[in-house]
């Protein structure tokens, strides 16, 4: 026995002690018997501040909820959102004298310490005050089993802690607010923490709605929530609800006609209960674009343990209509159990300055159960490795247009069997006959493949790689692990002419965000899931993102926009598809297929919206696909990218744009339809900013300018992009220095 516990139990067997002697001693008592007990020494300032766990909400671009993340199902409210009865109810049953007591129950205090040294039984905490420390020790500041079994093992240090911090908090703290806390962190069994979360899921309400026998009901299972169950234990529920009813009653909270009322109103439990489910699980057709949303965040430094805990309201971009009419058509096309055969399609909208992700569904659904062909693998946002087929050729035309052509330039189309010199071996036929020559246009609708190997070789394979790249394929960019090349970089390197083919990876969010780079006048944006996060007290959480650019000059882009406008015309790969969901609005499109028909897509937008369907083999033993009434694997596959991928984009499309106005594609640049000549930028780096202006609009460009802080003096050019040869009227951004260095930030500290 302690010098400390020791007098004590003298006072104690004195008839000495009261409260006021009692405290002096538990402040210094505390440490003392926590670190001879084992318990828990440091204060926890959570329970302080009132700072607990919390529900984080994700929810659709109108604020509903799609999904919840949490440790434990509690959403935090505040005194105001709280029934008056389930005040009255908690403390009639738990602490009569709450608001005329003390924090601190002394005698319950020294009861522990007497027993404890005296090898009885330590007594719990008695106090609302210590019910709500011992509470978030065990809920709240206990983060492990190991840890939560130390928060609530019967020793003399944790009493002793929580009767030091109780009369801390009833020092600091009202006591409507201490209140507020014990309701918000005591739990109610079935994984409901907090009254709201308790008034949800056995009543399908909110706090600020209960009722006295709800309250009542509430409040009696605190003390036992498996013992008084309403769902597994109805009867002994019952019967402890109109123990409380009784108190509440007894103590003048409600009149006499009230109790009885109360205690002949049945339970009113619903047996299946209104509990959250966790995580993008529980987000049925929005689950792909929950799980992107996770990604999303993970890429701006917010964890998931912060996610699960911090009470966060995370508002995406994901319109839930459109969402809706996605899954409906892709569903539509290929049956969610069809086996082999997947169908996804991702819809991004244009922007100069964000391009928002507003749906991301597949046929398949969200989910664990394999026997149903669910997953919860992102179909529709990672790269699939069959390919995305003919649709590369954008990037070639694209390339084209940058080094000069047009899109009525006439190019060769050679015959099935072209042998390319770019890449040894390299043998390339057409699906199809083909007249040996047409218009860029006219190719880009028709797609014959030899025309765009061939067009490879004006361009080189670089240029179209990186015109890939920068319009939106970045995951081509993106090394594998370290010290791997990327797909990019092993494609230059090996000069591989099959890249305009579409042999790799692809997933139908970065190509619906290559269409909306190209509706974006040539502004590339990262394709963001979200508009804003804020934190449980509602202030802004940065997000971090990165900045979008100009990947390509405006014109260009708006040019490639006509260059891909006859794929749903008469002639076009599309044309069928659009015309069978009636199809009107001018459109930038292209289709594509792999070799073996083991994949096809289609990616197309319009001014107000983009969007790229893929359809696939998704297992992992991929083969050809059949299109038919479904679609389904087969020997010999018939899949093309105007069949089930267009015919998912119009069938989705048709509904979501509905009767919303219809908008021409922007009118195509002169020096990209018949081709710009080709010219020398000149090299401007070192000069003064206005001198450099003045040179390159002389050579027939357009100048933008930027700044950046550097050493060199202020006005002189620093960076100029692009560098070499360019086409005649591009935009060249010159970037001048401020004159400035930024100073390096001090140490931490």
């Amino acid at each position: 026995m302690t010098l400390g516990v020791r007098l004590l139990a003298i006072a104690v067997i004195g008839g000495v002690v009261v409260a006021g002697l009692v405290f002096p001693l538990v402040g210094g008592l505390g440490q003392l018997a926590a670190r001879a007990m084992g318990g828990v020494e440091a204060t926890q300032p959570g329970v302080l501040s009132g700072d607990m766990p919390s529900v984080t909400t994700i929810t659709d671009d109108a604020g509903a909820p799609i999904a919840y993340l949490y440790d434990q199902d509690r959403q935090v409210v505040a005194s105001d959102r709280i029934s008056t009865a389930m005040k009255a109810a908690i403390v009639a049953i738990e602490d009569r004298r709450f608001f005329v007591e003390s924090g601190l129950d002394a005698r319950g205090v020294v009861r522990a310490l007497v027993n404890n040294s005296s090898g009885g039984a330590t007594q719990g905490a008695s106090t609302l005050t210590e019910q709500y420390v011992k509470n978030d020790d065990e809920y709240v500041a206990a983060r492990t089993p190991a840890e939560q079994l130390r928060a609530t093992a019967p020793n003399l240090g944790r009493k002793v802690r929580e009767a030091e911090v109780a009369e801390r908090l009833d020092r600091t703290v009202p006591k409507d607010e201490i209140l507020t806390r014990y309701l918000n962190v005591v739990s109610f069994g079935n994984q409901a923490f907090g009254v709201q979360a308790a008034a949800r899921t056995y009543f399908d309400t909110t706090a600020d709605r209960l009722t006295v026998p709800q309250a009542a009901l509430l409040a009696g299972m605190v003390q036992s929530p498996a013992q008084d169950d309403p769902v597994r234990h109805p009867a002994a529920a019952l019967d402890r609800r109109n123990v409380v009813i009784t108190q509440m009653a007894e103590q003048g909270d409600i009149t006499p006609d009230q109790a009885a009322r109360a205690t002949a109103a049945p339970l009113g439990v619903d047996p299946a209960l209104h509990g959250l489910t966790e995580g993008c699980l529980g987000a049925g057709d929005a689950g792909f674009f929950c799980a992107y949303v996770l990604e999303d965040l993970a890429r701006s430094g917010i964890s998931a343990e912060e996610l699960r805990r911090g009470g966060y309201t995370v508002r995406t971009t994901m319109d839930r209509a459109a969402t809706e009419q996605a899954k409906a058509a892709v569903d539509a096309e290929v049956p969610p159990a069809r086996s082999h055969v997947a169908d996804v399609l991702s819809i991004v909208a244009p922007g100069a300055t964000a391009h928002p992700v507003t749906a991301m569904v597949a046929n398949r659904g969200y989910g664990l159960d394999a026997s149903q062909l669910q997953t919860t693998y992102d179909l529709p946002g990672t790269p699939e490795n069959l390919g995305a087929g003919s649709v590369y050729k954008i990037f070639t035309s694209s390339a084209y247009l940058a080094q000069g052509g047009g899109i009525d330039t006439v190019i060769p189309v050679p015959a099935s069997g072209y042998a390319s010199p770019l890449t040894p071996g390299f043998v390339v036929s057409n699906d199809g006959d083909y007249p040996p020559q047409m218009s860029l246009q006219d190719a880009l609708a028709q797609s014959p493949n030899t025309a765009f190997v061939k067009l490879e070789e004006t361009t080189g394979i670089a240029p179209v790689v990186d015109m890939a790249v920068r319009l939106g394929m970045r995951s081509l960019a993106e090394p594998p692990g370290p010290g791997q090349p990327s797909i990019a970089d092993t494609v230059k390197a090996q000069n591989q002419a099959s890249f305009t083919l579409g042999v790799a990876p692809t997933s139908s969010l970065e190509l619906a965000n290559v269409g909306a780079t190209l509706a974006s006048h040539g502004t590339w944006c990262p394709p963001s899931p979200i508009t804003s996060v804020t934190d449980a007290a509602g202030r802004p959480v940065p997000v971090n993102g990165a900045a979008c650019e100009q990947a390509v000059p405006g014109p260009l882009a708006d040019t490639e926009m006509t260059g891909l406008a006859k794929d749903d015309q008469p002639g076009g790969t599309s044309a069928a598809a659009a015309a069978a969901a009636g199809w009107h609005r001018p459109t930038a499109a292209k289709t594509g297929t792999t070799q073996t028909s083991e994949s096809g897509a289609f990616v197309a937008a319009t001014p107000s919206i983009a969007a790229a369907a893929i359809t696939f083999d998704d297992s992992s033993s991929p083969r050809p696909i059949c299109t038919g009434s479904p679609p389904t694997s087969c020997g010999t596959g018939n899949l093309f990218g105007g069949t089930t991928p267009a015919q998912t984009w119009y069938r989705a499309m048709t509904p979501i744009l509905g009767a919303s106005p219809v908008q021409p594609l922007p009118a195509p640049d002169p020096r990209f339809v018949t081709g710009g000549r080709l010219t020398t930028i000149p090299a401007v780096i070192g000069e003064p900013a206005d001198q450099a202006a003045a040179a390159l609009r002389a050579a027939g460009f357009v100048v933008d300018t930027a700044t950046v802080d550097s050493r060199a003096p202020a006005g002189t050019v620093v960076g100029e992009d692009p560098l070499g040869g360019g086409v005649e009227g591009q935009t060249v951004t010159v970037t001048a220095s401020t004159g400035r260095v930024t100073a390096p930030p001090g140490p931490p500290g």
